[in-house]
């Protein structure tokens, strides 16, 4: 951590996150947002065509203690505002003791969507969608319809019974790299309320100038390469895919 201009965190130390307690107004209605974790029937974006799973699991709902559904007077299957730092997505409420008062959650891997002018695709998890653009940065995304039997060579096609397909979350949650380790910090911060009176289930909002706003102060909090004999990032450091080690450096002859 010395090395690689970090020295304040050579010792291993607790790092206040920007979802930390401290870091939330409870008082403006701030919870922490887990949008991670996975319903145990799916599998990522690898499950959108398995039928047999997505007619177990097909929507997404926020999770919400009791005692935080109390306080705002939901019960399940009202709808919920969850705004973010760049947008906001309405979704429904599902109340359970699964979850810790204070935090939210809300599957991934659900609320596929296409438009009336894209090709067919899927068509056993995917929502029909209008995108508008307010010519501002600010992009609007409402659910024309959900999920509905159809023809083909399956005959369990026409045997769809769910309608819903979930809520997209993910275009909501703005870029934030770990100044550290670059890598994406899923974890958000969120203001909950309810919806007004022209707000629908499924409606999502985005501002794209606030969302490369908010990248640009997260890139504030890093500290630049060079690390340690040239290199852009631990060469230790594994990933999935591991690139050729000349990679890992940052070569000063072709920056000059």
């Amino acid at each position: 951590m010395v090395d690689w201009k970090w020295p304040e965190y050579a010792t291993p130390t607790y790092i206040k996150s920007h979802i930390h307690l401290d870091n939330l107004d409870k008082s403006k209605g701030e919870y922490v947002l887990v949008p991670t974790f996975r319903l145990p029937a799916l599998i990522h974006t690898r499950s959108g065509n398995a039928k047999w799973l997505v007619e177990i699991s097909n929507r997404n709902p926020i999770w919400m203690h009791p005692d935080d559904a109390a306080n705002w007077g939901f019960k399940t299957g009202d709808l919920v505002k969850m705004n973010t730092d760049i947008g906001y997505f309405i979704d429904k409420v599902w109340v359970t003791q699964s979850m810790k008062p204070g935090v939210v959650a809300c599957s991934h891997h659900i609320g596929r969507w296409r438009r009336p002018q894209d090709k067919t695709g899927n068509r056993w998890a995917t929502n029909t969608v209008n995108i508008e653009n307010n010519g501002n940065g600010g992009w609007k995304m409402n659910t024309i319809s959900g999920i509905e039997p159809f023809e083909s060579s399956d005959k369990d096609s026409k045997r769809i019974f769910w309608k819903d397909g979930g809520v997209h979350q993910n275009i909501t949650h703005a870029v934030h790299p770990d100044p550290i380790s670059g890598m994406h910090c899923w974890h958000q911060r969120v203001r909950i309320e309810k919806p007004g009176k022209d707000e629908h289930y499924g409606d999502i909002f985005v501002d794209t100038n606030k969302s490369h706003e908010v990248y640009k102060e997260w890139m504030k909090m890093t500290r630049p390469a060079p690390g340690p004999n040239g290199e852009r990032r631990p060469i230790w450091f594994e990933r999935a895919f591991r690139p050729d080690p000349s990679m890992f450096y940052i070569d000063k002859k072709k920056e000059d």
